[in-house]
């Protein structure tokens, strides 16, 4: 045969095959291809179901919101600081005595009229007694009889104490002379004790200031009979240099007055002027019909300018009794446990707490135990509310109470 003779310019031999490597770029083509719509499908899948997931735990999130109560709050709040404590008080003389004669007679002359400033001692009047002045008399002659008597039964016991050495009188007769000087010695004892007694008794025919101080009743006159004994007074003495001031402090503010504490008081008839006082000493004990605290305070009075037996109004600046927390009346539940609040512990559940109830004051109320200050009572809150159950907080409301 003959051989194919070879075209000009083109290579000789068999030619390449064009499809030779298009198996293996395919496949790895379609691999890529695959790969890319997988991710497609799942960052689809992804894409559709996030937002209904979110979706889906926004909704049970809402639905958990709404099915838990949402409650207003308050917390309990103190009372309005009172203002000073002011009471009405009686002024009394620092001391006070009423004058009586011990001796009865008729009253010879008076020294000192009302207003009269005496100091202790003064002769205030003169009585003149003539029935204890006889009376007197006659324990004195009394006193010498015995004194007479003592000194016989002295010389006869001593006369049968020497007849006793010689045997001329009996033991008997001896002893009975010592009995008898015994006896004597007595009634001189008595006689003069007697005699000291009436001579006490005539030194109150002189009527003296037992202190000083200003006469503020006369009730005598000369020639008026006096009865040792009686009811009725001569003079009336009272010490005004500093006065007694007594006021009745209630029981609600017993505990917040003490001695030593400062005061002030001023009187009707002296309009716009105080006076200061002094807490010096109270009864220690409440008054069973009034109920309160009978309290003792002393006033300087050198000056003269009020009179004991006024009436005054006591003000007590440094008490300031403590102040009990109010709640709003439409917090209140009453069950059959007794009065309760509803109170929204920090987890949010509710506990329910006796209280006890103080003064109502319409809108609000004191609470006298069961709360603390810094509480978050239930406003309004219902009849279905238990302890345990979690209530979720208005914040408006929450702003709202705090600015109460």
């Amino acid at each position: 045969m003959k051989s194919t003779p070879e075209i000009a310019g083109k290579p000789s031999g068999p030619l390449p095959n064009p499809l030779a490597g298009a198996p293996a770029n395919s496949t790895a083509k379609l691999g890529r291809a695959a790969v890319a719509a997988a991710v497609l499908v799942v960052v689809g899948a992804l894409a559709g179901l996030l937002p209904r997931w979110h979706h889906s735990a926004a909704l049970r999130a809402e639905t958990r919101q709404l099915a838990q109560p949402i409650v207003n709050i308050v917390s309990p709040v103190p009372e309005k600081p009172a203002a000073a404590l002011s009471l009405p008080a009686e002024v009394k003389p620092y001391l006070e005595a009423p004058i009586y004669s011990r001796g009865s007679g008729y009253l010879k002359r008076w020294l000192v009229d009302i207003g009269a400033q005496v100091k202790e001692g003064d002769l205030l009047a003169e009585v003149d007694t003539p029935e204890l002045n006889q009376e007197l008399a006659q324990a004195r002659a009394q006193l010498a009889q015995a004194q007479a008597a003592l000194d016989l039964a002295k010389t006869t016991a001593a006369r049968w104490a020497e007849l006793l050495t010689t045997a001329s009188v009996s033991e008997q007769e001896a002893a009975e002379k010592r009995a008898d000087l015994e006896l004597k010695q007595a009634n001189v004892e008595a006689a003069r004790a007697n005699v000291r007694r009436l001579e006490d008794l005539q030194s109150f025919e002189s009527i003296r200031a037992p202190f000083a101080g200003t006469i503020t009743a006369r009730n005598t006159d000369v020639g008026q009979l006096i009865s040792a004994g009686s009811s009725k007074e001569l003079f009336r003495l009272a010490q005004t240099g500093t006065l007694r001031v007594y006021v009745r402090v209630p029981e609600t503010a017993a505990h917040s007055v003490v001695p030593g504490q400062k005061a002030e008081f001023s009187v009707p008839e002296m309009p716009g002027r105080t006076f200061p006082a002094k807490v010096v000493r109270t009864s220690g004990a409440m008054s069973a019909d009034s109920r309160t605290l009978l309290t003792e305070l002393e006033a300087d009075n050198s000056r003269g300018e009020i009179l004991a037996g006024t009436y005054a109004q006591v003000r007590f600046t440094d008490a300031q009794p403590e102040a009990a927390l109010t709640l709003p009346s439409n917090t209140l539940l009453f069950r059959a446990e007794g009065p309760q609040v509803g109170v929204v512990n920090a987890d949010g559940r509710v506990e329910l707490r006796r209280i006890t109830l103080g003064r109502d004051f319409g809108p609000t109320f004191e609470v006298l135990s069961g709360v603390a200050p810094g509480d978050r009572i239930i406003l309004n809150p219902s009849d279905a509310l238990v302890s345990g159950m979690t209530v979720g907080i208005a914040q408006a409301a929450e702003k709202t109470a705090a600015n109460q």
